[in-house]
């Protein structure tokens, strides 16, 4: 018995043959609808990996920096800018230490990029003026011992009171959860705030 194989079929085509033929076989791309739509597309506008200019807009006053697109908003303006109200505690926004207003909303600064912050209205402590009635709600309640979660519970009280200006104790307790005081003066805080709330309505009824 012969033990030649028969002939491959003259129309046969190879597995190299019809990956070669699609454009594939050798890392060709061919020219379909999918490479089409990849020519068309717009550049992406991607900053970085370096150093990126942003212009952040603090307290009312724009200021130009140059950072990387990783570095934080804590972070650009505690080292960069000289920011230093905003407390860097845990990092991964559970204290509420870094709290600063953005956008009129409470954030935590250790949780927005920098470079994202651009085109809104930060608020930082240093921004407040010295006789403001929340920070001399807290010195009257003695809502501060080492004081170093204070600017944070200062901020975040201005965020809250802005959207409930008349708000219980129970609703101060929800609104500021986000919050924590290592050193335990909660009700000092909380009867801060109420008292807060009392003048800045009296002040605006005046």
């Amino acid at each position: 018995m012969s033990s030649t194989k028969d002939p491959k079929p003259k129309n046969a085509v190879s597995r190299r043959g019809f990956l070669g033929g699609m454009g594939i076989g050798t890392g060709a791309v061919g020219t379909g609808l999918l490479e089409r739509e990849v020519q068309a597309a717009p550049a992406a506008n991607v900053a970085g990996p370096g150093a990126v200019p942003i212009t952040l807009n603090i307290n009312g006053k724009p200021v130009n920096l140059t950072v990387e697109p990783s570095v934080t908003l804590l972070d650009a303006l505690r080292n960069h800018l000289d920011y230093t109200g905003a407390k860097k505690v845990c990092d991964r926004g559970t204290c509420g230490a870094c709290t600063v207003i953005l956008g009129g909303k409470s954030v935590y600064a250790c949780c927005v990029l920098a470079i994202d912050a651009q085109g809104r209205n930060i608020e930082t402590i240093e921004g407040l003026p010295v006789n403001n009635p929340i920070s001399a709600a807290f010195v009257n309640n003695d809502a501060q011992q080492c004081g170093y979660c204070t600017p944070g519970f200062v901020m975040a009280t201005k965020g809250f009171l802005s959207e409930h200006p008349s708000p219980t104790l129970d609703d101060v307790k929800n609104g500021l959860g986000g919050n924590l005081c290592r050193c335990g003066t909660y009700m000092g805080v909380r009867q801060a705030v109420l008292e807060a709330a009392k003048n800045m309505k009296g002040a605006k009824n005046g």
